[in-house]
């Protein structure tokens, strides 16, 4: 009689255990983000052999394994890139990056960094340290004002080339703005980062900064009808002239969100999940609540089977 106790209470630990996993794994649908290692990077960012294995660095680039890749340096003449080795074939996904523009001068810096997205990788040139007639968007963080402009700087803005078409340096690219925003982005108390959306089926990208406060994100610009070519590598880069900054990027965290449509299976086979520096509340709390739910059940079954124990001796 005691062991079919003890098997019934098993058993039903078993299913409460395995009803509170399915409940973790599930998470809510809206906020689920799948890691994409092959496109993320983080500390000490190399390996034994002083490479990485999803990424390569060129030019100037200087990697400072506990603190950061800086693409240049405070210096001039400078310029550095950073690219993923492999295209980026996810139909949707999220970019947030942590970034980092500093310097001794007060006055005139530049010129700023880039993120790309291009069927071309590695190729150094006069936009912001990349080639000019890219195919694929770029997406440009502006210090140095080369024209007169009705917006202050930095700036940051978008350009989708096809191609053939020249980045418009004279007057910052105005000629083949997409869209951007004023951003107060140099020498921030606060850690820098920029949020990247992209979703194929609705070909909508959306370009968010964290700038005054840790975790509020403001909206820089909202692109509808864009459409990546692929396959396209996720790229940074940087270059300084007579004007010059630290540019660095602290950490890159890739995800795809596997709600939309396309998803990628064999990127999700290959992928192994990196560490994250911000975590969800509300997943920690089912986490720690259904290990809590675990734990007394199963205090209670040992006593309950220590109490039908002693019984039967009595």
């Amino acid at each position: 009689m005691v062991f079919l106790k003890k098997s019934f209470a098993l058993g039903a630990i078993v299913a409460l255990f395995a009803t509170v996993s399915c409940v973790q794994a599930r998470g809510d649908d809206e906020d689920v983000l799948e890691p994409l290692r092959t496109h993320s990077l983080y500390m000490p960012y190399i390996d034994n052999d002083l490479q990485n294995r999803w990424f390569d660095f060129g030019g100037d680039t200087l990697v400072n394994t506990n603190r950061h890749i800086r693409l240049t340096q405070d210096l001039p003449s400078q310029g550095g890139w950073l690219w993923s080795r492999l295209p980026l074939q996810a139909a949707n996904f999220q970019v947030d990056f942590q970034f980092e523009v500093d310097g001794k001068g007060d006055g005139v810096v530049g010129d700023g960094f880039a993120v790309w997205f291009t069927k071309e990788r590695a190729e150094t040139g006069p936009v912001f340290g990349n080639r000019d007639r890219f195919e694929g968007l770029g997406i440009f963080f502006d210090t140095y004002a080369n024209g007169r402009h009705t917006h202050s700087f930095p700036y940051v803005m978008a350009m989708m080339g096809d191609g053939k078409t020249s980045y418009d340096n004279d007057n910052d690219g105005l000629s083949n703005r997409l869209g951007g925003c004023e951003a107060d982005f140099r020498r921030k108390l606060i850690p820098t980062r920029g949020r990247i959306t992209y979703n194929s089926g609705s070909k909508r990208l959306d370009m968010e900064l964290q700038l005054n406060a840790w975790d509020q994100w403001t909206t820089c610009f909202s692109l509808p009808d864009i459409t990546l070519p692929a396959p396209y590598y996720l790229g940074f880069t940087s270059h300084t002239g007579e004007v010059h900054d630290n540019h660095d990027i602290i950490s890159v965290t890739t995800n795809i969100i596997p709600k939309s449509d396309n998803y990628v299976a064999q990127q999700r086979v290959n992928n192994t999940p990196p560490p994250t520096s911000k975590s969800s509340v509300g997943t920690v709390f089912k986490y720690v609540a259904g290990s809590g739910v675990f734990v007394a059940v199963v205090f209670f079954v040992y006593k309950a089977a220590t109490k039908s124990n002693d019984m039967k001796r009595f």
